[in-house]
C-alpha cells in the first residue's frame, strides 16, 4: 500500500488521468468538473494482499511514540492511506494533525446529549484545518519541481500555504478580497513571506483571477480544487475513529464554506469502511451561514442536484463563499451518509461561539456554526440524546480576535439581530470593566458575576 499508484478520477464523468496530467486548475478537460484522488488497486486486492486492519491500527498508534519527524505528523502517520508521493522523504511537514478531541460537557448538558465532543483543528501549526491539506498538496508541488505556489483565500488557506511554502523553500502568492479578511489570518501570510495582493472583488472573483494566472504561468494551485488537499484533509476522520477505538460517532457536523472539508472527511470515512477498518460511517451534516448558504438553497430546491451561486454575506469570514467549488462532492457525502444541510443566522453563530468559549475552548466564528446547527437538529428530533456527536472546529479563536472583542463589547450584533436574545447575549458577555485600583472596587465589580 506504499506504492504511488494513485490516479485522478473526475467526479463528474469518471474520466481517469495520472496526477501530472491534470490541468493547471484541476478541472476535467472533458466535462469541467473536479477530480478526486483514487486508488483503484485497493478494491482489487484479495486475501493476503489486502491490508491487515489490526496491523495498521497498531502501526499508526506506535508511530506516535516514534522519534522520526514524519511520524510526528497526524497526516503522514497514516501514510499507508496516502500513497501520493514517489518518496515520503519529499513530504513537507510542520507536525500538523494529532489534534485534540475535547468533551463539551456544558453544551452537552444543555442539549441533553451525553456524548458531545469537539475535534479542534484550530490546534494545528497555523491555527486551522487547512494545514492537514496543505502538507499533502504542497509536498506534491515540491516533488514535481514547482518553484511557486498560489491560492485565493479568505484567510486560513493563505496562512497555511505560506507557512508550508516557506518551510519547503518555495515562493508563494496570495490573492485576497479587499477588506473581507480577518487581519489575524493575513498577518500570518505576511510573516511567512507570501506576496499578498488585495483585489477589489470577493473570494470568488479572486479565484477567477488566479485560475487565469496558473493557466499562463508555472505556478501550482493550492486551493481546495486541488485533489491532494483533500487527501490530507481526510485524515481527521482517521484520528476521530482512532480516538473512539475504531468505532465512529453517530454524527459529524462540519462548517460549510468552499465545502472541501466535508468532502474530504466523507472520503476518509468511506475509505476506512472499504478497507475494513471501521464497521460503518457517521452521518455527516454541513452547516452554512444564512448569508452564505448556496448548498442549503440547493437542497431546498432540488436535493443538491444543482446549485446557484449567491452573493455571500456573513461575519464568519472563513465561510463567506457564495460559489463553493466542492459542492457536488459535499452533496454526495450528505446523501451517502444520511446527513443534513442547514444554515444558521449571525446571532446563532455568535451565541454558539460564546458557549464553546465557556467550555474553555476558543474557536473562530465559522467553527461555531456546528454547535448552532446541532441545536437546530436537536430541536427537530434529528439527533437523539443517546447518540455520539462530534463537532468539527476549523480554526483557532485568535484567527479573528476582533469578532470576539466586538461581541463582548456589545458592538457585534445590530439591535434587530439581538432582538429577543438580549438576556442570553448578556449572560455570555464579559466586557472589560474600568474600576478604581482598590480591592473594594474590584470586589464590587465581581459581585454582578458571582454565584
Amino acid at each position: 500500500m506504499n506504492d504511488n499508484l494513485h490516479q485522478l478520477r473526475c467526479f463528474g464523468c469518471g474520466a481517469r488521468i495520472s496526477g501530472p496530467e491534470a490541468q493547471p486548475d484541476f478541472r476535467c478537460a472533458v466535462c469541467g468538473d473536479l477530480f478526486e484522488v483514487d486508488y483503484p488497486g485497493w478494491g482489487q486486492r484479495q486475501g493476503n494482499d489486502r491490508p491487515n486492519p489490526g496491523a495498521l491500527k497498531w502501526l499508526w498508534r506506535e508511530r506516535r511514540c516514534s522519534s522520526e519527524e514524519l511520524d510526528h505528523s497526524g497526516v503522514w502517520r497514516f501514510r499507508e492511506l496516502l500513497p501520493i508521493l514517489d518518496s515520503f522523504g519529499d513530504a513537507v511537514t510542520l507536525r500538523e494533525g494529532n489534534t485534540p478531541l475535547y468533551a463539551l460537557p456544558r453544551a452537552g448538558k444543555a442539549l441533553g446529549i451525553d456524548q458531545l465532543f469537539a475535534k479542534h483543528q484550530g490546534m494545528n501549526p497555523t491555527g486551522s484545518f487547512k494545514d492537514t491539506g496543505m502538507t499533502a498538496a504542497l509536498s506534491v508541488a515540491r516533488e514535481r519541481g514547482f518553484k511557486w505556489v498560489a491560492c485565493a483565500s479568505t484567510g486560513n488557506t493563505s496562512a497555511a500555504m505560506a507557512a508550508y511554502a516557506a518551510r519547503a523553500g518555495l515562493r508563494s502568492l496570495v490573492l485576497i478580497p479587499e477588506g473581507k479578511i480577518a487581519w489575524g489570518k493575513l498577518s500570518q501570510a505576511m510573516d511567512y513571506g507570501a506576496i499578498t495582493c488585495q483585489l477589489k472583488t470577493d473570494f470568488d472573483g479572486c479565484v477567477r483571477v488566479l485560475t487565469q494566472i496558473v493557466r499562463e504561468e508555472p505556478i501550482y494551485l493550492l486551493n481546495s480544487v486541488n485533489p491532494y488537499r483533500l487527501e490530507g484533509q481526510k485524515t481527521p476522520a482517521f484520528e476521530i475513529a482512532e480516538a473512539f477505538e475504531w468505532t465512529v460517532p453517530d454524527h459529524l457536523i462540519v462548517p460549510g464554506g468552499n465545502l472541501a472539508n466535508s468532502s474530504a472527511l466523507g472520503k476518509g470515512f468511506r475509505e476506512l469502511h472499504e478497507l475494513g477498518l471501521v464497521a460503518r460511517v457517521p452521518r455527516i451534516t454541513v452547516v452554512q451561514a444564512e448569508g452564505a448558504n448556496p448548498l442549503v438553497r440547493s437542497f431546498l430546491a432540488n436535493q443538491g442536484t444543482a446549485m446557484e451561486p449567491v452573493e455571500a454575506h456573513t461575519r464568519a469570514t472563513a465561510i463567506r463563499i457564495g460559489n463553493p467549488a466542492s459542492w457536488r462532492k459535499a452533496a454526495r457525502v450528505i446523501h451517502d451518509t444520511g446527513g443534513w444541510c442547514l444554515d444558521v443566522n449571525e446571532t446563532e453563530i455568535a451565541l454558539a461561539k460564546a458557549e464553546i468559549g465557556s467550555e474553555g475552548l476558543g474557536c473562530e466564528p465559522a467553527s461555531a456554526v456546528t454547535l448552532a446547527g446541532l441545536k437546530k437538529l436537536r430541536a427537530k428530533g434529528l439527533v437523539a440524546s443517546g447518540e455520539t456527536v462530534v463537532l468539527l472546529l476549523t480554526g483557532h479563536t485568535l484567527k479573528d480576535a476582533d469578532y470576539t472583542i466586538d461581541f463582548h463589547r456589545g458592538t457585534l450584533l445590530t439591535g434587530q439581530e439581538a432582538a429577543g436574545h438580549e438576556v442570553e447575549i448578556e449572560s455570555h458577555r464579559r466586557d472589560a470593566v474600568a474600576v478604581d485600583a482598590t480591592p473594594a472596587a474590584v470586589l464590587a465589580a465581581m459581585k454582578g458575576r458571582m454565584g
